[in-house]
């Protein structure tokens, strides 16, 4: 059973601002603000939520299947899939388009300035859901507006189960349109200001929402994960990483235990378990993909941290 991903593929450009940015921009004119930084360092990282949870998925040992469209700058990526074994089947190239990328400015407070530019991700509504076979599980993670909705719709109408994670792409929507997310999905997956926002915009609780759903998944940073479902909350502490690095990326890889823990038939205490590992060895990295295990090198991490092994 292969699980089908949809969601953004992106470059994620990394730049440090060896100052403070307060230093340089004078309030009483931030009404004609022109600031230019001058970074010497940079790095360019593979992002995009449909590339994070991808690679993740496939690291557990689960059978991805990317949905996204890219650039004419995807090439790269092209090669980094093919090295991965990341099948591009359902990857669409859009034309006379850039590859979705932000542009992310830190300071030595660690103050982000960021500007994204979805590119060829506006055009997520060409690829079809209808496309794929032998789907069994699916997410729908951000990603262009009219294509989101549009998955959504039918993965409910060829009953197929799947996630509804909204992530960044939450703001686009208003209360109507979120509740006919969550009236079509099967599980839903939020941070905790994810879950606030949505909570304002459908003017429904958490409780309600998960009662709508098999299940509702709300993770809490370093306080760990709460899933609400059967009636009940269940709470899914925090791996210990080995180090904090970066935290880019950990929401995707918590999405890839949740996937295959789903996929898999696992109870939740497990599932949310898995997601927290997961997180936990991609924040000790910079970037979304520059983290690597094996499988088993992943169960025996999991035995070490829950006492049993899973996979």
């Amino acid at each position: 059973m292969r699980t089908l991903i949809c969601g953004s593929i992106a470059y994620d450009n990394i730049m440090v601002f060896p100052d403070h940015f307060k230093n340089h921009i004078l309030p009483d004119k931030i009404h004609v603000l022109n600031v230019a930084f001058l970074v010497p360092d940079m790095r360019r990282e593979f992002g995009g939520c449909a590339s994070n949870i991808a690679y993740n998925l496939k690291m557990i040992g689960g059978d991805p299947l990317m949905m996204a469209t890219v650039g004419d700058d995807h090439e790269p990526y092209s090669h980094r899939f093919d090295k991965l074994g990341l099948a591009q089947t359902h990857v669409r190239h859009i034309k006379d388009t850039f590859t979705a990328q932000a542009f992310i400015t830190t300071d030595l407070d660690d103050n982000q300035i960021t500007a994204f530019h979805p590119g060829a991700m506006n055009f997520s509504h060409l690829n079809s859901v209808k496309d794929t076979t032998d789907i069994g599980l699916g997410i729908i993670a951000p990603d262009g507006r009219d294509g989101m909705i549009q998955h959504a719709r039918e993965f409910y109408e060829a009953g197929i189960p799947f996630i509804f994670d909204p992530g960044q792409g939450l703001p686009m929507y208003n209360g109507e349109e979120l509740l006919g997310f969550v009236e079509k999905a099967d599980y839903i997956a939020v941070n905790d200001y994810e879950a606030q926002l949505l909570q304002e915009r459908t003017a429904c609780s958490l409780e309600s929402l998960a009662s709508k759903t098999k299940a509702l998944i709300m993770t809490l940073g370093a306080q760990g994960s709460v899933i609400y479902a059967d009636g009940k909350k269940t709470e899914i502490p925090c791996v210990t990483p080995t180090e904090i690095v970066d935290p880019t990326g950990c929401g995707d890889a918590y999405r890839a235990g949740l996937l295959y823990g789903i996929a898999n038939n696992m109870d939740w205490q497990t599932t949310g378990q898995l997601g927290s590992l997961m997180g936990s060895l991609k924040i000790a990295q910079r970037g979304g993909q520059n983290h690597s295990y094996t499988s088993s090198e992943i169960d025996q991490l999991y035995f070490d941290n829950f006492g049993s092994h899973i996979l």
